[in-house]
């Protein structure tokens, strides 16, 4: 008998793996249903942090509830740091306070911070009111700073030791405390008013004599950012230096919290799917969401959308007599937009990607917008001298394949033009260049389009 393929081994384990995943979640959900905690506990109890994530959100919003209270103090709460924004939420307004006061006790700062941060005041302060004195101040302090900078994902807690304490100190010290952080795996090095000198990584620490003073072997090129700095900034600040961690300085320069790289490569994720998303104009939006909150957050940009086709139809409009008189530009003449409008959301797309990262400012930009133009000419050029042959044995006409073949190479020009300089010019007046390019550039590449190909038909052909 032949064996099978990999590819069919491996969709099979595909299939196999999701079947599975909804097995679980219909067994749980029934379980929940029949009030049976003992099934529900010993289905769930070897799932790891990120898979109970997963489950709970795929259940229903009641029963992601039942399931969370059913399991008690087997609940690991560190799935608050997993589970989506939206369904995250939906938990902090659904769950008893008392419950919530103790999952931000195990937290970590930044993640306790997105716990609370949506709910009603009174609830915030009832939980807040339930915390030490020293957490309680760490987290509002930590909820003081604007949603996403520095301020908000760094972790109030960590190891900070005088330049003149010995190696042994530190590790007498890091091994008696009992408010350090879980992990870490760099201790700061500051002054007498906590402004950062250097750091000292554990494994340099662990390296050296007990004897020798921590400022001799410090590391004093320090990549500290500010609190109020946007964490974009502080992404590519990790990425540019390979940090692992970085201190987190107020205004004064004094040492209040640490970001990490796990909280970077969150943050990563996050930017990129919302940039992503905001491409496709549908906002900050998730499966978890509402019909209400989805076509709220869809609806604005499918209205401007809609204005734009109205003032392409426009231009459609003023060679009506045209159209009327060879039926087979009706046939053509989205042929021309189309493609248009793919040339231009090719090079939009680059553009966003490249003002999200800082790749392209004042320096680079002509030249950038230079190469743009000859790629929409070579393009242009490429693809016009098919769609005239094309045209030609479709309807026996030369003229029109060369009138097709100009409004492609004046339509790839203005698209790739349109692709950059839109997003550019929103960058400029400090407006978001990813939502709002998208239907910019269609409309220019469905106005030349249109205009340059009927206007073409309208002064060669009739």
């Amino acid at each position: 008998m032949a064996e099978p393929s990999r590819g069919d081994d491996t969709g099979a384990t595909e299939r196999h793996e999701t079947t599975t995943a909804d097995d679980l979640v219909a067994v749980v959900a029934d379980a929940l249903e029949r009030g049976d905690s003992a099934a529900a506990i010993a289905l769930t109890e070897s799932l790891s942090t990120p898979d109970l994530a997963d489950l709970i959100e795929l259940l229903s919003a009641s029963d992601r509830v039942k399931l969370i209270v059913t399991l008690g103090p087997r609940f690991d709460f560190e799935v608050f740091s997993e589970i989506d924004e939206t369904v995250r939420d939906q938990l902090s307004e659904a769950l008893p306070n008392k419950l919530l006061a103790e999952a931000v006790q195990e937290l970590d700062t930044d993640d306790a911070a997105y716990l609370l941060e949506n709910l009603e005041e009174a609830d915030k302060q009832e939980i807040l009111a339930q915390l030490p004195t020293s957490d309680r101040a760490a987290l509002e302090r930590n909820l003081e700073y604007p949603e996403e900078t520095a301020g908000r994902i760094m972790q109030s807690d960590f190891v900070a030791v005088a330049p003149f304490w010995t190696v042994g100190q530190v590790i007498d010290h890091m091994r008696d405390a009992e408010d350090l952080p879980e992990t870490f795996s760099e201790i700061f090095v500051v002054d007498p008013g906590y402004r950062v000198l250097g750091a000292l990584e554990l494994s340099r620490l662990l390296r050296t004599k007990r004897d020798v003073r921590v400022e001799t072997i410090m590391n004093e090129e320090r990549h500290q950012v500010l609190a109020t700095e946007d964490q974009e900034d502080v992404a590519r600040q990790f990425r540019r230096h390979d940090l692992m961690s970085a201190p987190v300085v107020d205004a004064n320069q004094r040492l209040v919290g640490v970001v990490t790289v796990d909280d970077v490569v969150d943050v990563i994720q996050d930017e990129a799917e919302e940039d992503m998303k905001a491409l496709a104009g549908v906002g900050d939006e998730t499966l978890a969401d509402t019909v209400y909150w989805t076509a709220r957050s869809r609806v604005p940009w499918l209205i401007v959308n809609l204005a734009t086709a109205i003032l392409a139809s426009f231009v459609i409009q003023l060679f009506d007599a045209t159209i009327e008189q060879m039926v087979a530009l009706a046939v053509l003449m989205p042929i021309v937009a189309s493609m248009g409008g793919n040339a231009g959301t090719q090079t939009m797309t680059v553009t966003v990607r490249a003002l999200a990262t800082n790749k392209i400012g004042r320096t680079n930009a002509p030249r950038v917008i230079t190469r743009e133009f000859l790629v929409g000419i070579v393009n242009g050029v490429i693809l016009s001298i098919i769609m005239a042959l094309v045209v030609y044995v479709w309807f026996g006409s030369g003229m029109l394949g060369g009138v097709i073949a100009a409004a492609m190479v004046i339509n790839m020009i203005a698209a790739g033009l349109a692709g950059i300089l839109i997003p550019l010019i929103m960058d400029w007046l400090d407006l978001d260049p990813a939502p709002a390019s998208g239907v910019f550039v269609t409309t220019v590449t469905d106005v030349v389009g249109f205009f340059a190909f009927l206007g073409l038909a309208a002064a060669w052909l009739l």
